[in-house]
């Protein structure tokens, strides 16, 4: 007869296996390979890694270059004063823009003037990441560098690889749009690096991935109530792919989308060759 111990661990085995085991809505990775790309998304346990690039290809992610030359802007005025709000002075906010590094279809149109930091959604994340990573300091609201500041921006792969993660898990993805606050897109975001890489080669809609995401993380459609003049799932639909591709990935350079001008035309995404070599998948694995 077995005793109690044997019995527990019977079970503890049992468990472990289930949990071990490979899961379509997954992708084919277990759940406990889903823990590590949830909440230690490049941890050395999950299938998500990170790479070095070359140097030619950093020139080719936006925000990181948008950064450096708002870290350039600061170094030379040594404290760079806000505004009272808070924001960057208009002559900031123009010389960076004027830089191309990340366009606005708004700006570029002239469907609005570019004034205020808050114009541009790409240089408010910008000054934004640069002090929540620490790379810059607030003190009597005037920006400074800090002394990681200055040592990290002088090494592009540290720097991407900061942003990258102060991005993923630091900021508030929902804060750039009125989709509310939920956890949508930024929760599991590592899944969606894995989505790219597994099919990305191939010109596919937003709604595609959008779909694969809902499947594995269908919790996340109970966040969302009356949606208006839509379905819940469409209006889920649409907050994952503005937040996951025309934000996060086309501002690392990991996306070319493709869209045509009007309502509720398809939008369709590939991966880069940045993805490619920033990103590193592993298949599944028996990971403990």
């Amino acid at each position: 007869m077995e005793t109690l111990d044997e019995i527990q661990g019977h079970l503890n085995n049992f468990m472990h296996t289930q949990n071990d085991r490979p899961i379509s809505e997954f992708e084919g990775y277990s759940p406990n390979e889903m823990q590590h790309i949830l909440y230690d998304t490049f941890g050395n346990k999950s299938p998500v890694k990170l790479r070095k690039l070359k140097v030619d290809d950093y020139k080719l992610i936006p925000i990181l270059n948008q950064i450096k030359y708002l870290a350039d802007i600061i170094s030379r005025a040594g404290e760079l004063k806000l505004t009272k709000m808070g924001f960057l002075p208009t002559k900031v906010v123009k010389e960076l823009y004027d830089q191309g590094f990340m366009k606005e279809d708004h700006i570029e149109s002239g469907i609005s003037k570019l004034i205020r930091e808050m114009d541009s959604t790409g240089i408010h994340v910008a000054r934004v990441l640069i002090e929540i990573s620490g790379l810059a300091k607030k003190r009597n609201n005037k920006l400074s560098l800090t002394k990681k500041g200055e040592k990290v921006l002088s090494d592009d792969s540290k720097l991407c690889q900061l942003i990258l993660k102060i991005y993923g898990k630091k900021f508030n993805w929902a804060h750039l749009d009125g989709y509310g606050e939920n956890n949508i897109g930024q929760l599991g975001f590592g899944f969606s690096l894995i989505l790219l890489n597994k099919y990305g080669s191939k010109k596919r809609t937003d709604k595609f991935y959008s779909d694969k995401y809902f499947k594995a993380y269908p919790m996340l459609l109970d966040n969302i109530t009356d949606p208006t003049y839509t379905t819940k799932e469409r209006y889920a639909g649409h907050c994952y792919s503005i937040r996951t591709f025309d934000r996060f990935l086309n501002f690392f350079g990991c996306v070319r989308i493709e869209q045509e001008k009007g309502m509720d035309t398809d939008k369709f995404v590939v991966k880069t060759k940045v993805f490619d070599k920033l990103i590193g998948i592993l298949p599944h694995q028996n990971i403990n």
